[in-house]
């Protein structure tokens, strides 16, 4: 039986977070209403001359320089001729043959090793509009649909990828790792729900040791990362069942229905010479300066893997530094704890575990936290004054989250502190050991793991307050006398 192997290359579509479209004034805001974010312009009407926006082209040329591409001093702006209800000039304005970025790359980590995925080309263009279905999630089985325009010409870059990738996850982690760059970028937000990011995956099958690469299908505008890896596992057993049958793939273009976890076909593929590329003539080259591109390399941010190895070089585990770099707010709010004082390691603690869980309880992100680097950095003081227990300052974190006062006001007002005077739990501890005897007997016996009930009976009566540590110390210290 044969054997195949998997080749994967992702086209992934991110619309630029500009606040105006790619050649017109209109607005790229999400979630208006339909048909009145539009002009002449993107509405292609007769006579109407598009002008390129400067934004996008620096974010453009923003994400070659982070993808280590080659950012080209001059492209050409192309038109895409194919007709769609949703596009109103009948052509697409897109880059062909000269791109505004060729090669470079994206590593990711696979099963904790590290692999590189090339990047082939990054161009620009403009999107499409949008058609409503109605009667139907889908196309299929819909009764009719309504266009709606307000996404037509805005700016977009097609990051398109090598055929490096070999598995669903892979692919996803691949995706993954680019949404992210994009994102810390800040010339993208990635909300993969409102299109702003999605994946057409051109997935193929050869045998097992071939150089040749199998007819490949493309799946369009897969917007989730479970549905890339489900898409893709869904279209390799097809295709494997397919060839296994002794039947040959068809090229095309396909479509992933989540309902039934299954592509299912769209049109045949087409090859570049059905579009009819041309030099859209309404726009000159564009030509970037060397002194552009390099003032815009110095404004670079610092990237997730370099946050990366700054944060394990302080000691944050791996598992740390993924829940930190998830989202860029969660990385800036821990740099700002660290640049305010606090160790990277206890602070990250707190970021990736009591805090995170407190916000997400309250609908809180981290940059709308009530409680600021600042105030987090108060809280580790208290805990590592003695004044606060790790219970006692999750309960006052809570108190900080919901009201936005700083710690030590939230302390002052309960006038609750640890008890770590030793004169003052000797009192308590010797109450619960006479209260208690026979405990006292099995822990004499042997038994200190009887001291746990013991230390929970002081707990109890100071309310949480008493040190552990010291406690337990006072606990055996007080039997030994005894």
């Amino acid at each position: 039986m044969t054997v195949f192997e998997v080749v994967i290359g992702i086209e992934v579509h991110a619309q630029l977070k500009t606040n105006t479209k790619l050649f017109c004034g209109c607005s790229t805001q999400f979630g208006d209403r339909p048909n009145t974010n539009v002009c002449p312009v993107c509405l292609g009407m007769p006579g109407a001359l598009p002008v390129l926006n400067r934004r996008a082209v620096e974010y453009a040329i923003m994400a070659g320089l982070a993808l280590d591409c080659d950012v080209r001093h001059t492209s050409v702006f192309s038109r895409k001729n194919y007709f769609y209800p949703d596009l109103p000039k009948g052509y697409q304005i897109s880059q062909y043959d000269q791109p505004i970025c060729l090669g470079g790359h994206l590593d990711i980590r696979v099963d904790g090793v590290k692999k590189r995925i090339g990047i082939t080309r990054i161009h620009m263009e403009e999107d499409a509009g949008k058609l409503i279905h109605q009667g139907s999630d889908t196309i299929a089985g819909a009764t009719h649909s309504h266009v709606d325009l307000n996404r037509a010409c805005t700016p977009l870059i097609e990051i398109v990828s090598e055929p490096d990738i070999r598995t669903a996850q892979e692919a996803r982690l691949y995706v993954e790792a680019l949404r992210q760059r994009l994102v810390y970028l800040g010339i993208c937000d990635g909300n993969m729900d409102e299109g702003s990011l999605r994946a057409d995956i051109n997935v193929s099958l050869r045998p097992v040791g071939t150089e040749p690469f199998g007819t490949r299908t493309e799946t369009k505008n897969v917007n989730s990362f479970r549905s890339i890896e489900r898409a893709i596992h869904s279209e390799i057993a097809r295709q494997t069942q397919l060839l296994t049958a002794g039947e040959r793939i068809v090229q095309q273009t396909r479509q992933y229905d989540e309902a039934t976890q299954t592509t299912r076909v769209l049109r045949d593929k087409e090859e570049s010479h059905d579009y009819r590329y041309f030099p859209e003539p309404d726009l000159y080259p564009l030509v970037l300066t060397t002194q552009w591109i390099d003032t815009i390399r110095a404004m670079l941010p610092e990237l997730p893997e370099a946050k990366a190895r700054r944060y394990r070089d302080a000691g944050l585990s791996e598992f740390e530094i993924d829940v930190v770099l998830t989202e860029p707010e969660t990385s800036q709010y821990l740099d700002q704890c660290i640049a305010a004082g606090a160790v990277p390691k206890d602070a990250a603690k707190w970021v990736v575990g009591d805090l995170n869980s407190v916000l997400k309880e309250t609908k809180q992100s981290f940059k709308e936290s009530k409680i600021t680097p600042a105030g987090l950095v108060q809280l580790l003081g208290l805990i590592q004054s003695g004044k606060l227990s790790g219970k006692m300052a999750k309960e006052v974190l809570e108190k900080c989250v919901q009201t936005g006062q700083l710690p030590d006001a939230v302390v002052a007002a309960s006038g609750a502190t640890q008890i770590s005077d030793t004169g003052e739990l000797v009192a308590v501890v010797d109450r619960i050991l006479d209260a208690n005897l026979d405990v006292v007997e099995k822990v004499k016996s042997g038994k200190t793991n009887s001291a746990d009930f013991l230390m929970g009976q002081v707990m109890k009566e100071t309310q949480g307050r008493a040190k552990p540590d010291l406690v337990r110390r006072l606990i055996l210290e007080c039997i030994a006398r005894r």
